[in-house]
């Protein structure tokens, strides 16, 4: 069944226009360079809320350390957590190892080729399972994201909201009809291509747009208004103070997050919500976990970090405590570490920004 808006849009011109322009002006992209299904699926993913020019350097570290799905299935989720360090929405790489351990005990190390087996695999969308299959094995099937939305919403004058699953779907029925009609490989791409190049967000480049031609909204001029998306509420705040502890060894206390919920297992330093202006809250969170001071250790306040998540802003004071601090045995969790090998550790970016400003600024300040 075709969409309504297909009437009187011309599927094939605007199909074999598109993918011309794309085999003429593609970028050189690492994944790219062969249809490997495995290396699709991890740049797809990488990709999912990360800019191109961010994923880039991230890929060719991730395929250099885990060059098959055999390779990362039997990596530690640790190492795979470190390598994804900085791209943030870590439960991705989580997902991906799981599914790529399904992929080697069911489908023998060779990512599927059908919708139905792809699709049952962990934190495989809709999207990233027409990705797979239309760009490795060139399968007539959609790949909708939010590239493809804008391109088509435009093209077609649709002014549905797209942040709504009916709308999603609408536009997977229309990329379907479309990607029937030429390469599903190239024309997925050219539709992602185009989105990221030509048209943007804001101030799309129509005069040079290879499918001006067929685009409706720029005929009524009404691009700059499309696609329609309903507003996100604004990510809310907390205060935060984190505290990096340090014994006489010259080793710090790190702790891993939890096993579920937000930047799970990652490593961090002591922190706790905390609103006061005083350091009394985590100095009882400390106490809390076990650390013990002696009188000669002293707490004071170095830093400020701020980092804006999706939904979320954390505010977070920077404390140290340095001296005769020490836990008590068997802490389950928590970790002294010589301050050279906190790289070793997947941290969030917050407290990456940490560990440059007090463990790393003060080598430079030594050097």
């Amino acid at each position: 069944m075709t969409d309504s808006s297909l009437e009187t849009f011309n599927e094939q011109q605007f199909c074999d226009d598109l993918t011309a322009w794309y085999r003429e002006n593609r970028r050189d992209l690492p994944w790219r360079l062969e249809r490997d299904p495995y290396k699709i699926w991890v740049s797809e993913i990488m990709l999912q809320q990360t800019r191109v020019d961010t994923v880039i350097p991230y890929f060719e570290r991730f395929i250099s350390l885990f060059p098959t799905p055999k390779d990362l299935a039997e990596a530690e989720e640790e190492t795979v957590l470190k390598a994804w360090e900085g791209l943030g929405y870590y439960s991705r790489a989580r997902n991906l190892q799981a599914a790529v351990r399904e992929v080697s005990e069911s489908y023998g190390g060779v990512v599927p080729n059908t919708k139905k087996e792809v699709s049952s695999l962990k934190g495989v969308g809709p999207y990233t399972a027409g990705a797979i299959l239309s760009i490795a094995y060139d399968k007539p099937e959609p790949a909708v994201d939010g590239n493809v939305m804008r391109v088509l919403s435009r093209n077609l004058a649709i002014y549905d909201d797209i942040s709504k699953v009916s709308t999603r779907k609408r536009f997977e029925t229309i990329a379907g009809s479309l990607v029937a009609r030429t390469v599903p490989s190239d024309f997925n791409q050219a539709l992602m291509e185009l989105g990221a190049l030509i048209c943007t967000p804001r101030s799309p480049a129509c005069l040079i747009c290879p499918v001006q031609e067929h685009c409706r909204a720029r005929a009524e001029g009404v691009q700059d208004l499309l696609p329609v998306k309903a507003k996100k509420k604004p990510p809310v705040a907390k205060t935060m103070k984190a505290v990096v502890v340090e014994n006489k060894a010259g080793e710090v206390l790190i702790e891993r997050r939890p096993d579920t919920g937000l930047l799970a297992k990652l490593w961090q330093f002591p922190n706790c919500e905390d609103e006061r202006e005083d350091a009394g809250n985590v100095l009882s969170y400390l106490e809390n976990l076990g650390v013990r001071r002696a009188g000669s250790a002293e707490l004071r306040r170095v830093h400020h970090v701020r980092h804006v998540f999706s939904h979320i802003v954390w505010e977070i004071d920077v404390y140290v405590l340095r001296g005769e601090a020490e836990i008590a045995p068997d802490r389950d969790g928590l970790r002294w570490t010589p301050k050279d090998e906190v790289d070793y550790y997947p941290f969030p970016v917050p407290h990456q920004k940490i560990i440059d400003h007090v463990l790393k600024g003060e080598k430079a300040d030594e050097s």
